[in-house]
């Protein structure tokens, strides 16, 4: 995995993290393709599921059944809406792009909030996957440093050492060590969390909570996955090559542009002359001996105007492979129809098992989750998303681009 700070690698404090980074076609096109994701996949306000009848029911069973799903399915958008989603959502989608794997954490809120959804992108350096027999990632563990006030919100029934809190409140810095682990059994999903050892009590681990899930509530997702692999590949890690070769690329330019600004001279030993005392500015008198050459600038012995040929070529790939030129808008601003469907066969085309993949490693967890989490609260009625009595619907802009080659290829 590439060592992207601070998603994938541990970052130091102060670090320099941008200081070998001179080309910014690739940064550029991973924001593009995450935003593109985010609004072809699940765009924020706007429905993008929907809930109706399972292939079990009958003619009448459905007719009755339909307005109440309709029902449920506009109370599911309004809580994404009032949540935090569209927020950590393109979070994901950033490190999904860049690391090939990504960690969404769905946690329910208390009674009295706005939304009983709360949602958390977790970086990947934190977490740990584990698949199960299916190639799922079910078993998820997670080590993170909290806050006080933050492990109290998560945790309020832990039963903390007054040592512990009393360093809480005298040192800011503080951070608890929390170790989370979520793995599948009997077909739910058993949570435990603990404190780490170190807290200066004398005391072991200290148990944090415990339970089991329905639905875990880590959502890990991946782009591509190679057979025999756990963690995910990404459009990064193939434009890699190119990205590297364009970033020396410019670097070598600026430097070839750093020695044309400044040039390199050079100077008789006249025994006159001092290099260490002269500047380069305008109105200085530089002096030398009677006779002799004095300060004469170097000439290069070449040129670097090819560069720019070779940066063009590398820039285009890096954005073809990150599909910044297929997801963002068109360069022409008339486009007739047959260009639109064409467009759209292309994206269905290219996306096609990556599409696949998140409908069933983010879409459909998350839509269950989130049933679970309002059908035990009572805002809904308690409903099972299988097929059979209640369907999902993918209503999204990039399955709408399906329907629509599928209803053409019903006309043809």
């Amino acid at each position: 995995m590439p060592q992207r700070e601070p998603s994938v690698a541990v970052e130091t404090p102060g670090a320099k993290r941008t200081d070998k980074l001179f080309d910014g076609t690739a940064p550029d096109a991973v924001e593009q393709l995450a935003a593109s994701l985010l609004s072809q996949l699940t765009p924020p306000w706007a429905r993008w599921f929907g809930l109706s009848e399972g292939s079990d029911l009958t003619p009448e069973e459905r007719e009755f059944v339909a307005p109440q799903l309709e029902k449920v399915s506009g109370v599911l958008q309004a809580h994404f809406d009032k949540s935090n989603f569209a927020v950590e959502m393109h979070q994901c989608y950033l490190d999904l792009v860049t690391a090939g794997t990504a960690c969404l954490m769905f946690e329910e809120t208390p009674y009295g909030e706005a939304s009983a959804f709360r949602f958390l992108a977790v970086p990947l350096s934190q977490v740990v996957f584990e698949e199960n027999a299916d190639g799922i990632l079910a078993a998820t563990f997670r080590r993170s440093e909290m806050r006080p006030e933050d492990r109290a919100r998560r945790f309020p029934k832990a039963d903390v050492p007054e040592a512990v809190k009393k360093r809480g409140r005298d040192d800011p810095a503080y951070r608890v060590p929390v170790i989370e682990a979520v793995v599948p059994r009997d077909g739910r999903f058993a949570f435990r969390a603990v404190a780490e050892t170190g807290l200066g009590t004398g005391e072991g681990a200290m148990l944090l909570a415990e339970g089991d899930f329905r639905h875990s509530p880590f959502i890990n997702f991946r782009w591509l996955k190679a057979p025999g692999e756990i963690y995910g590949r990404s459009p990064v890690m193939k434009a890699l090559p190119d990205i590297k070769t364009a970033n020396k690329v410019v670097e070598l330019v600026l430097k070839n542009a750093s020695i044309a600004v400044t040039g390199i001279w050079q100077a008789d030993d006249d025994g006159v002359l001092n290099p260490a005392s002269i500047k380069l500015v305008p109105g200085t008198i530089i002096p030398k001996a009677v006779g002799s050459a004095g300060l004469s600038p170097l000439q290069a012995p070449g040129r670097f105007d090819i560069s720019q040929l070779v940066l063009e070529d590398l820039r285009k790939q890096i954005r073809k492979a990150l599909l910044a030129d297929k997801l963002g808008q068109p360069d022409q601003p008339r486009m007739t129809a047959t260009e639109v469907l064409e467009r759209a066969a292309e994206i269905a085309r290219l996306l096609g098992a990556t599409y696949g993949r998140l409908q069933a490693e983010l879409l459909t967890p998350l839509i269950e989750r989130a049933v679970a989490i309002l059908g035990r609260r009572g805002a809904i009625p308690e409903i099972r998303v299988d097929g059979h009595s209640v369907d999902l619907e993918y209503k999204s802009p990039l399955a709408r681009q399906q329907a629509r080659q599928d209803a053409q290829n019903a006309i043809l």
